[in-house]
Protein backbone atom coordinates (compact mmCIF):
# COMPACT_ATOMS: atom_id res chain seq x y z
CA UNK A 1 0.00 0.00 0.00
CA UNK A 2 2.65 2.49 1.15
CA UNK A 3 4.70 1.85 -2.03
CA UNK A 4 1.55 2.49 -4.38
CA UNK A 5 1.05 5.93 -2.54
CA UNK A 6 4.41 6.82 -3.06
CA UNK A 7 4.27 5.82 -6.89
CA UNK A 8 1.30 7.64 -7.62
CA UNK A 9 2.51 10.86 -5.87
CA UNK A 10 5.32 10.64 -8.33
CA UNK A 11 3.23 9.92 -10.91
CA UNK A 12 1.21 13.27 -9.90
CA UNK A 13 4.38 15.12 -9.37
CA UNK A 14 5.81 14.21 -12.62
CA UNK A 15 2.64 15.12 -14.43
CA UNK A 16 2.47 18.78 -12.57
CA UNK A 17 3.73 21.67 -14.90
CA UNK A 18 7.32 23.39 -13.80
CA UNK A 19 7.12 26.56 -13.07
CA UNK A 20 10.54 27.57 -11.92
CA UNK A 21 13.36 27.71 -13.64
CA UNK A 22 16.53 26.44 -12.14
CA UNK A 23 20.55 28.13 -13.17
CA UNK A 24 21.73 26.16 -15.91
CA UNK A 25 25.54 25.28 -15.89
CA UNK A 26 26.82 25.56 -19.35
CA UNK A 27 29.74 24.25 -21.27
CA UNK A 28 31.93 26.45 -23.93
CA UNK A 29 29.80 24.55 -26.69
CA UNK A 30 26.69 24.93 -25.30
CA UNK A 31 27.81 28.43 -24.85
CA UNK A 32 28.49 28.63 -28.76
CA UNK A 33 25.60 27.03 -29.51
CA UNK A 34 22.96 28.86 -27.56
CA UNK A 35 24.71 32.38 -26.66
CA UNK A 36 27.23 33.46 -29.29
CA UNK A 37 29.63 31.02 -31.28
CA UNK A 38 32.50 33.35 -31.34
CA UNK A 39 34.21 31.14 -33.58
CA UNK A 40 32.10 31.70 -36.52
CA UNK A 41 31.27 35.54 -35.74
CA UNK A 42 33.33 37.75 -35.83
CA UNK A 43 30.57 40.94 -34.14
CA UNK A 44 28.41 40.13 -31.63
CA UNK A 45 25.29 37.99 -32.75
CA UNK A 46 23.13 36.82 -29.81
CA UNK A 47 21.37 33.02 -30.84
CA UNK A 48 18.73 33.37 -28.09
CA UNK A 49 15.24 34.76 -27.87
CA UNK A 50 15.61 35.71 -24.25
CA UNK A 51 18.22 37.92 -22.28
CA UNK A 52 20.75 35.70 -20.22
CA UNK A 53 22.82 36.44 -17.66
CA UNK A 54 26.01 34.07 -17.65
CA UNK A 55 27.74 33.67 -14.29
CA UNK A 56 31.28 33.17 -14.47
CA UNK A 57 32.70 31.64 -11.60
CA UNK A 58 35.07 28.56 -9.89
CA UNK A 59 33.96 26.31 -6.67
CA UNK A 60 36.51 27.77 -4.64
CA UNK A 61 35.65 31.29 -4.85
CA UNK A 62 34.06 33.18 -1.66
CA UNK A 63 32.41 36.21 -3.60
CA UNK A 64 30.92 33.19 -6.06
CA UNK A 65 29.65 31.30 -3.13
CA UNK A 66 27.58 34.09 -1.98
CA UNK A 67 26.51 35.04 -5.51
CA UNK A 68 24.92 31.70 -6.07
CA UNK A 69 21.64 32.20 -4.42
CA UNK A 70 21.14 35.29 -5.50
CA UNK A 71 21.30 33.94 -8.84
CA UNK A 72 18.93 30.96 -7.77
CA UNK A 73 16.84 33.31 -6.74
CA UNK A 74 16.41 35.68 -9.27
CA UNK A 75 16.21 32.79 -12.07
CA UNK A 76 12.99 32.39 -10.20
CA UNK A 77 11.83 35.54 -9.71
CA UNK A 78 12.37 36.26 -13.09
CA UNK A 79 11.41 33.08 -14.92
CA UNK A 80 10.28 32.89 -18.74
CA UNK A 81 11.98 36.60 -19.07
CA UNK A 82 15.64 35.83 -18.29
CA UNK A 83 17.66 32.75 -18.61
CA UNK A 84 20.45 32.29 -16.04
CA UNK A 85 23.35 30.08 -16.55
CA UNK A 86 26.59 29.45 -15.04
CA UNK A 87 30.05 28.54 -16.45
CA UNK A 88 32.94 27.28 -14.52
CA UNK A 89 36.16 28.94 -15.39
CA UNK A 90 38.60 26.44 -14.50
CA UNK A 91 36.69 24.10 -16.76
CA UNK A 92 35.80 26.01 -19.86
CA UNK A 93 39.25 27.74 -19.77
CA UNK A 94 38.34 28.46 -23.42
CA UNK A 95 35.33 30.77 -22.81
CA UNK A 96 37.49 32.30 -19.65
CA UNK A 97 40.13 32.97 -21.84
CA UNK A 98 37.60 34.33 -25.06
CA UNK A 99 36.00 37.23 -22.28
CA UNK A 100 39.23 37.94 -20.64
CA UNK A 101 38.15 36.37 -17.43
CA UNK A 102 40.96 36.93 -14.87
CA UNK A 103 39.13 37.58 -11.70
CA UNK A 104 35.84 36.35 -10.39
CA UNK A 105 32.53 36.35 -9.99
CA UNK A 106 32.41 38.32 -13.26
CA UNK A 107 28.79 38.19 -14.78
CA UNK A 108 28.20 38.84 -18.62
CA UNK A 109 24.30 40.60 -19.26
CA UNK A 110 23.29 39.64 -22.58
CA UNK A 111 20.40 41.34 -23.42
CA UNK A 112 18.37 39.67 -27.03
CA UNK A 113 19.67 43.22 -29.24
CA UNK A 114 22.76 44.96 -28.78
CA UNK A 115 26.21 43.98 -27.50
CA UNK A 116 26.70 42.27 -23.96
CA UNK A 117 27.87 43.65 -20.15
CA UNK A 118 30.62 42.38 -18.59
CA UNK A 119 31.16 42.82 -14.79
CA UNK A 120 33.59 42.16 -12.38
CA UNK A 121 32.66 41.67 -8.77
CA UNK A 122 30.23 41.03 -6.36
CA UNK A 123 27.24 43.05 -6.72
CA UNK A 124 24.18 43.42 -4.22
CA UNK A 125 21.06 41.54 -4.90
CA UNK A 126 19.30 45.07 -5.58
CA UNK A 127 21.95 46.14 -8.26
CA UNK A 128 21.14 42.71 -10.00
CA UNK A 129 17.87 43.54 -10.29
CA UNK A 130 18.29 47.30 -11.22
CA UNK A 131 20.37 46.04 -14.34
CA UNK A 132 17.76 43.24 -15.53
CA UNK A 133 14.99 45.40 -15.09
CA UNK A 134 16.73 48.37 -17.13
CA UNK A 135 19.29 46.68 -19.14
CA UNK A 136 17.79 43.35 -19.80
CA UNK A 137 14.55 44.05 -19.88
CA UNK A 138 14.22 47.57 -20.64
CA UNK A 139 11.65 48.00 -23.49
CA UNK A 140 9.78 44.28 -23.10
CA UNK A 141 7.93 44.84 -20.29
Amino acid sequence: MRSRLIGLLLLCLASMPIMAEDVVYITTDQFRARIFDYKANQEWVYAGDKPCIVDFYTTWCGPCKRLAPIMEELSQKYCGQVIFYKADTERERELAHVFGISSIPQVLYVPVEGKPMLLKGLYPKEDIIKIIDEFLLKGTK
